[in-house]
């Protein structure tokens, strides 16, 4: 049957029909290319997830990123640890020199000086060989210097404590204050403790020698090292002897030193003015606390120039030749005790150039004070 066989009324039925069926296939179309478009999506999405888990090899180009990164991580890391190494032995050189020095003229801090002994990390050192070349330099010849050092600090060292046996005074007494227990306080987590714990061995044992030598000498600080006048010369010396009253023997507790009345006096060490007063046949008498159990006393005094619990200074000027008390003349009567026992004084007077040099070692100064006495040959 062709459309001219068709009537008139049905041939608008047909085109209904076949324009429903074109719908029809158009919308299974569309549903198709959406549910296609899902899918595709779907698959992408998963792409991404595994990738970002790590399940599936990264394009060739993001791979080579990363690697590129962590490359200039790692290099930053490295510039870092050398810039820092180089620093540190930067720091460490101007603290030896420090070390160094105050093993020769004895002046130093000791906490300061502490960091002088710090080891520095040996693989970072490796890694910034090449830039702190100039440095090993310097610590090699510091090395060199620290070996000298370190013989000059055991010489006067053993030096000074033989001179300080040799006037009855143990080196314990003057590094520790006798039997006492005490000292500045070192925490754990301080400079001078992390020294300990992470130092280099050469410098370390340097510190601890100056260290050493340096309580020494600042415990030698209390032994008499002046002449207590001007021109010393003895009328009457240390011992047993013939009371000039009574004619008989009888202890003599120290020396008498003759000169005109208003002759200056001096302090013959830095202490405390424990007594500056009358007191029995000493006349006016001034006695010093020094410390550490030693004590120096004047007496027959014209005119007493200090009081009580005063602080004073090695030559410093503190009282006037008189003939007070039991005296038979113008004198100054001149006594050192040790724990309270008088002991010859002889001794700390002739060794007064030697211990004068270790005092202004420990104070960090030369010359004794300017109205004290000059030291006599």
């Amino acid at each position: 049957m062709n459309d001219t066989a068709l009537t008139p009324a049905a041939r608008p039925l047909d085109r209904l029909r076949a324009a429903y069926g074109t719908r029809r296939l158009m919308a299974r179309g569309g549903a198709a290319m959406v549910l296609g478009l899902a899918g595709y999506g779907a698959v992408a999405a998963s792409q991404q997830v595994a990738v970002a888990t790590g399940l599936k090899p990264a394009p060739t180009s993001e791979r080579k990123l990363a690697k590129m990164e962590q490359k200039v991580t790692q290099l930053q890391t490295r510039v870092a640890t050398i810039r820092r190494t180089a620093e540190l032995h930067a720091s460490r050189i101007e603290q030896r020199q420090a070390l160094l020095a105050a093993a020769l003229t004895g002046e130093g801090e000791s906490r300061e000086l502490a960091r002088a002994t710090l080891a520095i990390d040996p693989d970072a050192t490796r890694l910034a060989a090449d830039t702190i070349k100039p440095f090993l330099r310097v610590e090699t010849r510091q090395a060199e210097l620290a070996a000298v050092a370190q013989r000059e600090l055991d010489q006067r060292y053993a030096a000074t404590a033989k001179t300080v046996r040799k006037l009855g005074i143990s080196t314990a007494r003057l590094a520790k204050g006798g039997s006492a227990m005490g000292g500045p306080l070192v925490e754990a987590n301080s400079a001078e403790a992390r020294a300990d714990l992470a130092a280099d061995q050469q410098f370390r044992s340097l510190f601890m020698s100056w260290k050493k030598l340096d309580r020494l000498e600042q415990g030698v600080i209390a032994i008499p090292s002046v002449q207590p006048v001007q021109k010393l010369q003895f009328t009457s010396n240390f011992g047993i002897r013939s009371d000039p009253f009574r004619g008989t023997a009888a202890m003599h507790a120290g020396v008498d030193i003759p000169g005109p009345s208003g002759t200056p006096i001096y302090a013959t060490a830095d202490g405390v003015i424990s007594h500056a007063g009358r007191q029995g046949g000493y006349g006016n008498m001034v006695e010093i606390n020094h410390g550490k159990g030693i004590a120096t006393r004047y007496g027959h005094l014209s005119k007493i120039l200090v009081s009580d619990n005063t602080r004073v200074k090695r030559g410093q000027l503190i009282a006037l030749m008189g003939s007070t008390g039991r005296s038979t003349g113008p004198h100054l009567h001149y006594e050192v005790r040790i724990d309270g026992h008088a002991v010859n004084p002889v001794p700390f007077l002739t060794t007064a150039d030697y211990l004068m040099a270790a005092q202004d070692r420990a104070v960090g100064q030369i010359p004794v004070s300017t109205s004290g006495p000059a030291p006599q040959d």
